[in-house]
């Protein structure tokens, strides 16, 4: 038999549950992620018309697991590898190592055991697994006789710590060698916090990925501006804007963009109070408040004199009544719409886990890029800013619920639950989604099967989702920003390729809807012929 062979067990007919066996030899394989599948992904049966979620492939030559980011469509099968027998190394980035434990014991909670005994010794089985590997680092994986097999990783630009994998084989009796890539999720330029990708300098066989295979982003440099554009629109129906968001990457990017917005709006100190200064003088203003080491959000005081745990049905003179509440196009006297007072604009995140993944974010300033450590060192605070306001408890996540409700109060909420499927976000919309004042802004792919692909799909059709088995009609306004996907378009997973000295003989197209495989392989193929090279193999979905 011919080596290597890879096998893939998910990902490769779909944009979830990525999950890849590179066969090395008869007695070596490594395991490229082990994902979750979500939306239409899920419903595909297993073997005979099973389960996707148990391990249905051989342990037994697993030498180890490479993490390729912490994303729950690239992770969230690893307690069931590990229920069923994995006991082999987990190997992932510095950054990664730090954010996986958060991501697994919140997938462990889900799916075994809310047991916090049983948990701890599950996150401790964990943590013991993990192997950091800096980036650009080559790790020994196999040296025998038979096989020499290393590793690299190397930065993805998709979230914090995502890595794209470099395996390098050799074979010394045959003196064959061979270097195999798995993209992993590559990300596009311009993201906050990230460096973005390099291409590797070659690679014999490519596993790539194409969620955005079939188009082209929007322009990623002016999206911060999009961004206040839309709010500012959606402001003007004088109720709250819900942000659905992936607890990890997405929400923190967010984060980053409104304090950018929200700084713009304020009187710019002046530039010759030094860095050390504009800290010293922001907390002397604010005594109360917590350095970026040591923010709490929960504690900070809420925008027009609240709490977080606000209070029933009470108002204050700033809020705005359902009585007084204008809707958009039905007054007959129409007066100007009130600018927004964004320093005053509470921006709630109510999502634990996302409250947890931006506290470790600030924690992982060495991996951030230079514009973020930059705005630090200039006293600014982008993941712990005044206005930014968090909800832990579920008491308080359905108080803020039903005070946003009732009084349409203009707000932003960032609520947990990407894609609609689950998470806090869910209450909101259920509340809010029938009422004309409140809107809700996507910022991210939503994958067919999903509330979050069906609310923005008939949302602005005036139709309807169903949501825990309840059908919700669709009156809230319904937008989508373009440029805030952390994937690459197909301009660059092309130039993923093309950047290499020397070009992949063979390309797997995985990751991606059908029709984005297909445009992202003809693209390919056509660069092929444009540098005179007819004899590429390029399959598509991972099956010859």
């Amino acid at each position: 038999m011919r080596y290597p062979i890879i096998e893939h067990h998910g990902g490769q007919d779909g944009v979830t549950g990525s999950c890849h066996q590179l066969v090395m030899n008869a007695l070596a394989s490594l395991l490229i992620d082990c994902g979750l599948f979500q939306g239409d992904d899920a419903s595909i049966p297993s073997g005979e018309g099973g389960s996707r979620l148990p391990i249905d492939f051989a342990l037994d030559t697993i030498k180890a697991l490479v993490v390729t980011h912490v994303h729950i469509d690239h992770v969230g099968r690893i307690p069931y590898l590990l229920a069923a027998g994995f006991q082999g190394p987990i190997l992932c980035s510095e950054a990664s190592a730090k954010l996986l434990p958060i991501v697994l014991e919140d997938a462990f909670k889900l799916s075994f055991s809310r047991d916090q005994q049983q948990v701890e010794r599950y996150i401790d089985r964990v943590e013991s697994s993990l192997v950091a590997l800096p980036y650009q680092h080559w790790f020994t994986l196999v040296d025998t006789e038979e096989l020499n097999a290393r590793i690299r990783l190397q930065r993805a630009g998709h979230i914090l710590g995502s890595a794209y994998v470099e395996i390098d084989l050799h074979y010394p009796q045959t003196g064959e060698s061979k270097r195999v890539v798995f993209s992993g999720d590559l990300g596009a330029p311009h993201a906050p916090f990230l460096m973005p990708p390099k291409a590797p300098e070659y690679a014999d066989i490519l596993v790539l990925e194409s969620t955005y295979g079939d188009r082209l982003h929007e322009d990623r440099q002016s999206r911060r501006q999009r961004l206040e554009a839309v709010i500012e629109h959606a402001l003007q129906d004088q109720g709250t804007v819900l942000i659905p968001a992936f607890s990890i990457g997405r929400t923190q990017e967010l984060l980053y963009e409104l304090e950018d917005i929200i700084h713009t709006k304020l009187n710019p100190p002046p530039a010759v109070v030094g860095a050390s200064s504009l800290a010293n003088t922001a907390n002397s203003e604010n005594p109360n408040l917590p350095s970026e080491e040591s923010a709490n959000p929960a504690q900070l005081p809420l925008p027009l004199g609240e709490r977080a745990g606000v209070r029933g049905n009470e108002t204050t003179q700033n809020e705005i009544t359902p009585e007084s509440a204008r809707v958009r196009g039905t007054n007959t006297n129409p007066q100007p719409a009130p600018e927004t007072n964004w320093p005053q604009l509470p921006i709630i995140l109510d999502s634990p886990l996302a409250s947890r993944f931006t506290e470790a974010y600030r924690a992982l300033k060495p991996f951030w890029n230079q514009e973020a450590r930059e705005r630090v060192r200039a006293g600014r605070r982008p993941l712990a800013f005044e206005q930014l306001l968090t909800v832990d408890s579920h008491s308080d996540h359905q108080r803020i619920v039903n005070h946003l409700t009732q009084t349409a109060r203009p707000a932003i909420v960032i609520a947990g639950g990407g894609m609609c499927s689950g998470g806090r976000i869910v209450n909101y919309l259920k509340a809010m989604l029938g009422d004309k004042r409140h809107n809700v802004i996507f910022v991210g792919h939503q994958a067919k099967g999903t509330p979050g692909h069906a609310i923005q799909t008939y949302g602005p059709k005036g139709g309807y989702v169903d949501l825990d088995g309840e059908r919700f009609d669709i009156r809230a306004g319904i937008t989508s920003i373009g440029g805030y996907s952390a994937h690459a378009d197909q301009k660059g997973l092309v130039e993923f390729v093309t950047g290499m000295q020397q070009w992949p003989t063979e390309i797997r197209v995985v990751h991606g809807e059908q029709m984005a495989k297909e445009a992202l392989a003809a693209q390919l193929r056509s660069r092929y012929e444009q540098q005179g090279s007819f004899g590429p193999l390029i399959i598509v979905g991972g099956e010859a």
